[in-house]
């Protein structure tokens, strides 16, 4: 669509839709562990390392896609493996100074998976400076391959306390809400054009009326 028609307002009332379905009605999260390159020591003739260091795990919003497992005979005998693909937004991206690569890792649930590729979805309205999202493709990592701590939620058949996702609280655009820093920008507010939420973010937890039910039901 012609730039006359489609001005930076759009470009940033697009991005911050986008931002508003995955941060604040989705919830869905992942971790993503960068791989420190500088730490990590690479075996000089087959150039891979058994041991990869990696920088503090970053929470990234995003839209989860999930594949059954395939299983596959090999020359190591029978495997299994998930695969996974994870939407982020770009922009969001940008505010937060993240760079994604291939060959990082990320866990979602109690499963750990390799980056195999990151591809640009859409252009938005053929405009080439902006992308509307990146997909991460993760292939599950083999038992060992690599290790880290398991953030939740993890599955309802564990015990642990963070096992099942208790409360989600939206973003809104705001610095900060009942959970802490959101590191959230929503750019027609940071622009003036429009004024932050009157109502705040609304969370869905306990808080409204007991153990079983959700304050979101407690309007």
């Amino acid at each position: 669509m012609a730039r006359l028609f489609v001005s930076p307002r759009e470009i940033d009332l697009i991005n911050d839709l986008a931002k508003e379905v995955i941060k604040d009605v989705v919830g869905h999260k992942i971790y993503y562990y960068a791989i420190n390159e500088l730490r990590t020591n690479v075996h000089p003739v087959y150039e891979e390392s058994p041991e990869k260091m990696f920088d503090t795990p970053i929470e990234l919003d995003v839209l989860i896609e999930f594949f059954p497992q395939d299983p596959k005979t090999g020359r190591f005998g029978h495997e299994e493996f998930s695969q996974i693909k994870a939407y982020v937004q770009s922009r969001d991206l940008i505010d937060k100074g993240i760079n994604l690569s291939e060959g990082d890792f990320f866990s979602y649930g109690d499963m750990f998976f390799e980056v195999t590729s990151l591809k640009t979805m859409r252009k938005i309205y053929g405009q080439v400076e902006f992308d509307d999202g990146i997909e991460i493709v993760g292939r599950e990592a083999r038992k060992g391959q690599f290790n880290a701590k398991i953030f939740g939620p993890t599955s309802e058949e564990y015990t642990d306390d963070d096992a099942i996702q208790k409360t989600f609280v939206q973003q809104r655009g705001l610095e900060r809400n009942r959970l802490g820093v959101t590191e959230d920008v929503r750019s027609l507010q940071k622009k003036g054009v429009l004024e932050p939420p009157i109502s705040g973010p609304q969370e869905v937890s306990s808080r409204g009326g007991g153990d079983d039910s959700s304050s979101f039901y407690d309007e």
